[in-house]
C-alpha cells in the first residue's frame, strides 16, 4: 500500500512539471533576516585548476566568467541569449575534461518548497542536458536543485524574483 502512495505522490509532481508556481497564498514564510547568497565574485580556487584554467573563468572579459542563466517564471527552458554562455562552458569542459562542474537550479519564493525544489531540477537539468549535446561529458557535470533556499536577492518583488529564478555554474573548488 505505501509503494502505491509513493506511486501516486510521484505521478502527481510528475504531473505539476507543466502548471506555473504557485501564488503567494502558497509561500512558505521565510525567515526574517535570511542573507542573500549567489555565486560569489572571485572565481574558482579549485583542486586542480591551473593558473591558466582559473584566469580563463574569472576575467571579466571572458564568457567564462558569466556563471548564471535567468529564466522567466515557471519556465525551465534556456533562453537563446544564454545559448552561447552554455557553449563556451561545454567548449571549456570538453578542453578540460579533468574538469567538473555543478549547476545549481534555483527558484524563487513563491510556490511549495516541494513544488521550487522539482522546478529548480528541471531548470539545472536543462543546462546539464545542453552541455552534454555540446560535447561535455556525464562525469563532468552534476545538476542539483536548492529550490528557494539560496536567494540571490531578498524582497517580493518582481526584480528580486526575477534575480533568484536561475541556474549558477560552479567549477570544482566553489562548492
Amino acid at each position: 500500500m505505501r509503494a502505491f502512495w509513493i506511486a501516486v505522490l510521484c505521478a502527481m509532481l510528475t504531473a505539476c512539471a507543466g502548471t506555473s508556481e504557485q501564488s503567494p497564498a502558497g509561500v512558505e514564510d521565510r525567515k526574517p533576516g535570511a542573507e542573500a547568497r549567489g555565486v560569489e565574485a572571485g572565481g574558482p580556487t579549485g583542486v586542480g585548476l591551473t593558473d591558466a584554467q582559473r584566469a580563463a573563468l574569472t576575467d571579466p572579459s571572458s564568457p567564462l566568467s558569466k556563471r548564471s542563466i535567468f529564466y522567466d517564471y515557471d519556465k525551465y527552458d534556456v533562453k537563446p541569449e544564454y545559448r552561447p554562455l552554455v557553449e563556451a562552458h561545454a567548449k571549456f569542459l570538453r578542453e578540460n575534461p579533468g574538469i567538473k562542474m555543478m549547476i545549481q537550479g534555483n527558484t524563487d519564493e513563491r510556490g511549495s518548497r516541494e513544488y521550487n525544489i522539482a522546478l529548480g531540477q528541471r531548470r539545472s537539468d536543462g543546462v546539464k542536458r545542453m552541455l552534454l549535446l555540446l560535447g561535455a561529458r556525464e562525469e563532468q557535470v552534476e545538476s542539483v536543485s536548492l529550490g528557494e533556499e539560496k536567494p540571490r536577492a531578498q524582497g517580493s518583488s518582481e526584480d528580486a524574483w526575477a534575480q533568484n529564478r536561475r541556474s549558477d555554474i560552479l567549477y570544482q573548488g566553489e562548492y
